[in-house]
């Protein structure tokens, strides 16, 4: 099983205008969602997609914390979430005909007795696989998650801010930056793919198993102890980037927990990808022809660095 934590989540509120309006002049909606959302939560709506077996967990508080849960279980999705003082994040999302904005609040802030908590759950449910995603909330920092890798006998994925993935001193199974987390947490350049490929193998040598670099229309990078392969991205139209990496990162999830190989898991994960850019928001589309992309995904492979 895959358990999923959230330790900052938010109630993710996206809204479509056709242009932002002149100061002190109100535009109108053309459409609106609110979805539960961090980058945790969305990894286990996209699991039970996949028809994974996933529990989110995380700190949640006050009625948009109530609204995290019930709209979670309303996605059957299973929840085991720990209630904190405080209020549960809202995120806004914007989006015009040519842009896309973002306002994300920090969060309440979390006490290492509320991780005492989450650590009590998490062991409770028993996971194969723990995934950490998202920002850290004011009162915690990257010991937090340090503490949830070596609390229990699973293995560890994050997808976490690059300053973060550079202060982490566990051992992790996999983690995902993006292009920008990468840079931060290697400090290298990353503006070509012979750049990309090297900050990875640098940051696969800072204590994580496997890598997997999210690169936009450039694809997908992954590094393994003994191979590296680059994916590029399926032709799709690109209609809202928010949950693109945390899909790609379930799809990847999915397909090993499922066996797949790590060249096989990569090509799913791309497939899950290109599918959920294609609708707003954090609106889960139908993945059943996940398989028959997945195929479609072209791979190049190298062998892996060694340091």
């Amino acid at each position: 099983m895959i358990l999923t934590v959230t330790l900052n989540p938010a109630v993710d509120h996206t809204v479509e205008v056709d242009s932002l309006p002149a100061p002190d002049r109100i535009s109108r909606a053309n459409d609106a969602r609110v979805d539960p959302g961090g980058k945790g939560i969305n990894v286990s709506k996209y699991l039970v997609e996949l028809g994974a077996e996933t529990v989110a967990t995380g700190v949640v508080g006050d009625f948009l914390g109530e609204f995290v849960r019930n709209s979670l279980a309303d996605g059957q999705v299973n929840g085991d979430f720990v209630e904190i003082d405080g209020q549960t994040r809202l995120n806004t999302t914007i989006l015009t005909e040519d842009a896309e904005f973002k306002i994300n609040h920090n969060g309440p802030t979390v006490s290492e007795c509320d991780i005492d908590d989450l650590l009590d759950t998490v062991k409770h449910n028993d996971p194969e696989t723990v995934v950490v995603g998202g920002s850290l909330p004011p009162g915690l920092g990257p010991d937090a998650i340090d503490r949830i890798a070596q609390a229990g006998n699973w293995e560890t994925v994050v997808d976490v801010g690059g300053d973060c993935l550079r202060e982490l001193d566990a051992s992790y199974a996999l983690c995902k930056p993006n292009r920008e987390e990468l840079a931060a947490a290697t400090g290298q350049p990353v503006r070509s793919l012979k750049e990309c490929s090297t900050a990875v193998e640098q940051l696969r040598h800072m204590g994580y198993d496997r890598i997997v670099a999210s690169l936009g229309d450039d694809g997908a990078i992954m590094s393994t102890p003994n191979e590296c392969f680059h994916a590029e991205a399926l032709d799709a139209e690109v209609v809202d980037t928010v949950g693109a990496g945390d899909s790609l990162l379930a799809g990847i999830l999915s397909a090993l927990n499922r066996g797949a190989s790590d060249r096989e898991a990569l090509q799913a994960g791309m497939a899950v990808a290109s599918r959920v850019v294609s609708v707003p928001g954090t609106e889960i589309p139908s993945l059943d022809n996940v398989a028959s992309m997945s195929v479609r995904v072209p791979i190049s492979t190298q062998e892996a660095k060694s340091g």
